[in-house]
């Protein structure tokens, strides 16, 4: 007669050697960090079998889901995605992003997508997740979802019958939004290699006169000044324009074609140090400051947006441009004060360094243009 213990052991035995169906399995995960500016990021993860019932991403219907087929449905599979989660805070909806920038992994011997997952929130309130993927296809599926901040962290599940969940969270300091911004604005000037080599084919020849068709040094201090202070002022006008009326979307550009036109701003202003064609450089500047301010709301929009202080951070952001600017004008202009007396600076120096500019920013005006 067999005892109970081995009975009981036979029938975990048989059980264990069951296939688990794919309903039982149906679990995502998602962790998501806000800051204290209200930008919140992280990842998720969705089983491949969830997106082929949701969806169908097995082109070839063979039952095997190949990476090449993920990218084929990959326009399907980012807006299903994007239409499934939802964040909000003040009552406010936060702009959520899916990232391109996919992978693979795996949990309990089942293929998983990593997406990366961005948005932009108001400042203060609470964290409402509202989420609604896969419960067509498996009333039990859930979603893992772990929430963190900078001082505090929750773990929470969501389910059929629980689709939306409320964090409350420490809201963020305005001022030290403020003063992030405005470090960020400053850190992409002195790291924004196309602005900072525009600003030095321009002050290559301020401090410069154009006489019988060349270039000489102005030796007239004053109007050195004056001149770059024009030209510095047309350059912050311009750019503050488009990048305040860019970041509140109140225009709109492709970014491709902006980054081609800042790389061809830089060219051409390089170019026009050799062959002179705009003496008065002001007008020019202020032209070519209008790309390079949507160029600085790209910049702006990666960082994101409070919802609710939209006003400030592009204020903030801006001040920090203007501070890096002239933090470059301030360390470039007393050298080519110093330099523009010197015989070869006016025979070489100028053309030469004009020259490496313009072959630099050609560089970039293909890449940018084919890529």
């Amino acid at each position: 007669m067999m005892r109970i213990p081995s009975l009981i052991m036979l029938i975990a035995l048989c059980f264990a050697c069951l296939p688990v169906s794919a309903h039982q399995l149906s679990t995502a995960y998602a962790r998501l960090h806000v800051n204290s500016q209200g930008l919140v990021n992280g990842e998720w993860q969705v089983r491949l079998y969830d997106l082929e019932q949701a969806i169908g991403v097995d082109v070839n219907g063979d039952g095997n889901l190949r990476w090449g087929e993920l990218q084929t449905r990959a326009d399907l599979v980012q807006e299903y995605l994007s239409n499934q989660l939802q964040i909000r805070r003040s009552d406010s909806p936060c702009s959520l992003a899916i990232g391109e920038e996919w992978k693979i992994d795996s949990h309990f011997n089942e293929s998983y997508l990593l997406v990366p997952v961005r948005a932009q929130c108001a400042l203060a309130g609470a964290i409402v997740v509202n989420y609604q993927a896969f419960f067509n296809e498996n009333t039990e599926h859930k979603l893992l979802l772990t929430l963190s901040s900078d001082n505090a962290d929750s773990n929470r599940v969501l389910s059929e019958s629980q689709r939306e969940i409320e964090w409350k969270v420490t809201a963020g300091d305005p001022w030290k939004t403020f003063y992030e911004f405005m470090y960020q604005g400053m850190v992409h000037i002195w790291i924004g290699t196309d602005h900072i080599l525009f600003l030095l084919s321009l002050l290559l020849v301020s401090v410069l006169i154009r006489r019988n068709g060349r270039w000489v040094a102005n030796h007239d201090i004053r109007k050195i000044i004056i001149n770059t202070t024009w030209i510095v002022t047309a350059f912050t006008l311009a750019h503050s324009i488009t990048l305040s009326a860019t970041a509140l979307g109140l225009i709109h550009f492709s970014s491709r074609w902006v980054e081609v036109g800042i790389a061809l701003s830089v060219m051409l202003v390089a170019l026009n140090n050799i062959y002179p064609v705009v003496i008065r450089l002001g007008w020019l500047t202020f032209a070519f400051g209008l790309l390079h301010g949507m160029g600085f709301a790209g910049v702006l929009g990666e960082l994101g947006l409070p919802a609710d202080q939209q006003f400030l951070t592009v204020m903030a952001f801006n001040l920090g441009v203007e501070i890096g600017q002239m933090t470059v004008v301030l360390l470039l202009l007393p050298l080519v004060i110093f330099l523009r007396n010197q015989l070869w600076y006016l025979r070489y120096a100028l053309a030469g360094i004009s020259l490496v500019v313009a072959l630099i920013a050609l560089e970039w005006v293909i890449e940018r243009w084919i890529g």
